[in-house]
């Protein structure tokens, strides 16, 4: 059964996980013969767990997902986008608290508020939920906002999604105007609270003033190299070093269209993916900045839906994917061929170590890396 977006707005009220409409994003094609069993919001159950602590530092779940079998996936904490970018307060607390509620649901769940949260989870063979923003439109102009989230859980925080708003500039927009002044106070207030500041998304002016202008640790929870994959979402060079001096994260996507080689006509490989890896490795002459974030979804991925009163022109992000692969947004195809459900961490793994990666440079590529940040940052 294909979920409409809204019927989960009738099924859960007011609650929002996730996006329908984004710039920038083409529109998904509708196909009747869909079948939602070959989708990349199913994944298959680990019968046996592998040994590490897996942080997917950007992920989004849908109303219809097996919240049951959450635990049995692989992943230790999703860093779950919580409500939709561009909401406001009153929508992003019924997100935020919808995922209380699930927590209190399903005993293979819990709230990830510390890094301890994340260690027992793992001990006792459960998940937990780490709740993000990826955008900070619902601050409006009261900071105040953002340790009442914090206060409810919230522990990540993109400030613009793409496009630019009242506290910096996104990727997508024509114009990158760098950190506001009041978008300076924000840095400020995240950093004296603890909350973890992400910078995907960003424009690379505001992405760098961020970094700059913070007195913690700032990651990417979900990029890649624009120097092998010149998309809009990528990064510099001089992002990642930047990132990496202030010891914060650069979370790697294995999403198609970010790891899609320059030039390349064929689906992208778990090897084109590690390509990523190795070249942020040898960048930086270590993999202690290195995580993951899959982009992957729990549930039904909802529709992009097309505006009749036209868009502006974003920079495009998936055009040449949706013409060489697939423009099917919830096929796995969007995802690396290798490593496109949950269940593949384990081939990841593989692969990582067949390129020479030992186990601990393993463990700290799936979640140490961002414990170690979690714990500098959180309070």
């Amino acid at each position: 059964m294909k979920i409409k977006r809204r019927d989960f707005l009738k099924l859960f009220g007011s609650v929002a996980v996730g996006t329908s409409t984004l710039s920038g994003y083409s529109a998904q094609e509708i196909n009747e013969r869909f079948d939602p069993l070959n989708e990349k919001g199913i994944h298959p159950i680990l019968e046996k767990d592998h040994p590490y602590i897996f942080i997917d530092s950007c992920m989004q779940i849908w109303p219809d997902a097996p919240f049951q079998d959450a635990h049995r996936y692989g992943v230790t904490s999703y860093a779950v986008t919580a409500w939709d970018p561009h909401l406001d307060l009153d929508q992003a607390l019924e997100g935020l608290m919808f995922w209380h509620l699930i927590a209190r649901k399903y005993p293979g769940l819990s709230i990830a508020n510390t890094t301890e949260d994340i260690k027992k989870a793992k001990d006792n063979k459960k998940a937990t939920l780490l709740l993000v923003s990826q955008c900070g439109d619902f601050i409006g102009t009261k900071l105040h906002r953002i340790e009442a989230v914090y206060r409810l859980g919230l522990r990540m925080l993109i400030p613009a999604y793409s496009l630019s708003n009242r506290i910096c500039g996104g990727c997508l927009d024509r114009t990158d105007h760098g950190l506001t002044s009041f978008g300076q106070l924000v840095v400020e207030e995240c950093n004296r609270i603890g909350l973890l500041l992400d910078c995907s998304h960003l424009g690379k002016r505001s992405s760098l003033d961020i970094i700059e202008h913070s007195q913690k640790s700032v990651v990417f929870s979900h990029s890649c190299t624009k120097a092998l994959a010149d998309n809009p979402r990528n990064i510099t060079d001089e992002q990642i070093k930047a990132c990496a001096e202030k010891k914060g994260i650069i979370g790697l996507s294995p999403w198609g269209p970010m790891v899609m080689k320059t030039g390349q006509t064929k689906r992208p490989t778990v090897e084109d993916f590690i390509d990523h890896i190795d070249y942020v490795a040898q960048l930086l002459g270590s993999t202690d900045n290195i995580g993951v974030g899959t982009d992957m979804s729990l549930g039904t991925y909802p529709d992009h839906e097309y505006d009749p009163w036209g868009s502006p022109a974003y920079k495009d992000v998936t055009s040449s994917y949706n013409k060489y692969v697939t423009p099917n947004i919830r096929s796995p195809l969007r995802m690396v061929d290798g490593f496109s459900n949950y269940a593949e961490v384990l081939n990841f793994v593989t692969m990582l170590k067949k390129r020479g990666y030992g186990n601990i440079d393993v463990g700290k590529i799936l979640g140490e890396n961002y414990m170690r940040v979690f714990g500098q940052v959180w309070k």
